[in-house]
C-alpha cells in the first residue's frame, strides 16, 4: 500500500516539475507608436513570429502602441519599473533615463558587426545599469534623417533659418549657424510650418506623409545622416527570471527581427519617388561638400554624448562606428 501511494506522489510530482520545465511565460508589451506605424511594423511581426514559433516557451501579450496605450516619452520608464515587461521604443525616448541612448542614432556599423564586436555587451551591460532592462533586438535600421525645407539653400549653412529640433540634432543645427531652434510636438509641426514659425526641420526620411507635413515642405537635402532606431527592451528582472531555453529563444527571435531590416534600403527608394511626385524636390550636396556635411553631423553628435557622458561616450562610438 505505501509502495502503490510513494509512486502516486512520485508520478504527481514528476507531472508537476514536467508542468513547472514546459511552463509557457507571458510577457507584456507595447509599441511607443501606434499599431502599424512604421516604426512599429517590424516589432509587430516579431511579435507574431514569437507567438506563432513559442508555443510552450514564450508568448507575448500585445497592447498595442502610442498614445491610446500611454504616452510615448513614458514606454522607457514603463518597461523599467515592470510595469510592462517588453516595449519597442527608441533611445531618444528616454535620454532621460539614460543620456547615453542618443548613441544608438549614430551607428555607422550594423547590428550584425556590433553582436561580434562588443557593442551590444556593452549595451546591455549599461542599459542593466542605468535603465534596469536588456536590449534584446534593433526593430527599426538602416533609416536616414533628413533636413527638410521650405526655401532652397546652395550649401550646406543654415543662416538666418529657424528650424524644429529635438535634443538628438541639435548640436549638427548649431554647426551649420542655425538662426534659432523650437522643440515642437510632431503634430504641430505642419502648423509652425504654415505660420512661417519656423523654415524647416530635420525627419527620418521616411513619415512625414504620416503627419502631413510634405505640404508645407518644398526641398529635401541629400544626402542623408544618423540612423532612425527603434529596440526591444525587456525589463530586466523579468529577463533575469527567464530560463535559458527562453532567453535562448527569444534571442534568436531578435536575431531575426533585425535581419527584417534589410528591406529598409527599398522602402526608402519608393518614399523618395513619393516626396518627388508631391513635389518635394532633392537639393544635393556632392564630393567633398557632401562628406564635410556628413562628418559634421557625426562629429557634432558625438562630441556632444561624450561631454554629456565622458566615461561611456568615447567607448560607444568605437563600438558603433567605422571612425
Amino acid at each position: 500500500m505505501k509502495s502503490k501511494l510513494i509512486k502516486r506522489v512520485v508520478a504527481g510530482a514528476s507531472l508537476l516539475l514536467a508542468g513547472l520545465v514546459h511552463a509557457e511565460i507571458t510577457l507584456k508589451a507595447v509599441s511607443a507608436w501606434p499599431e502599424g506605424n512604421l516604426f512599429s511594423v517590424n516589432f509587430e511581426r516579431f511579435v507574431a513570429k514569437v507567438n506563432a514559433e513559442g508555443k510552450g516557451v514564450v508568448q507575448i501579450n500585445y497592447l498595442g502602441g502610442g498614445a491610446k496605450v500611454m504616452p510615448p516619452f513614458e514606454v522607457g520608464n514603463a518597461v523599467k519599473n515592470g510595469v510592462v515587461d517588453m516595449a519597442n521604443v527608441a533611445g531618444g525616448f528616454y535620454t532621460n533615463v539614460l543620456p547615453e541612448a542618443d548613441a544608438l542614432f549614430f551607428n555607422t556599423v550594423s547590428t550584425a558587426e556590433q553582436r561580434n564586436n562588443g557593442a551590444y555587451e556593452y549595451i546591455n551591460k549599461l542599459w542593466g545599469e542605468k535603465m534596469n532592462v536588456t536590449y534584446l533586438a534593433r526593430s527599426v535600421d538602416l533609416l536616414p534623417f533628413h533636413i527638410f525645407l521650405k526655401q532652397p539653400i546652395t550649401k550646406p549653412d543654415l543662416t538666418g533659418m529657424r528650424m524644429r529640433v529635438i535634443p538628438a540634432y541639435r548640436p549638427f543645427l548649431e554647426s551649420l549657424n542655425t538662426q534659432s531652434m523650437l522643440t515642437i510636438p510632431p503634430d504641430k509641426v505642419y502648423t509652425a510650418l504654415e505660420r512661417n514659425l519656423i523654415d524647416g526641420y530635420v525627419w527620418p526620411v521616411i513619415g512625414i506623409f504620416d503627419v502631413g507635413i510634405e505640404k508645407q515642405t518644398k526641398y529635401r537635402v541629400e544626402p542623408g545622416f544618423y540612423n532612425g532606431e527603434a529596440g526591444v527592451l525587456i525589463n530586466l528582472a523579468t529577463w533575469t527570471s527567464m530560463s535559458e531555453r527562453e532567453r535562448q529563444f527569444l534571442t534568436r527571435m531578435g536575431v531575426w527581427l533585425e535581419s527584417q531590416n534589410v528591406e529598409m534600403a527599398k522602402v526608402v527608394a519608393e518614399e523618395k519617388r513619393r516626396q518627388e511626385a508631391a513635389g518635394i524636390k532633392a537639393i544635393t550636396f556632392t564630393g567633398s561638400q557632401a562628406q564635410e556635411y556628413v562628418k559634421k553631423a557625426y562629429d557634432s553628435a558625438w562630441a556632444a554624448i561624450i561631454k554629456r557622458s565622458p566615461e561611456h561616450g568615447p567607448k560607444l562610438r568605437a563600438l558603433l562606428t567605422k571612425s
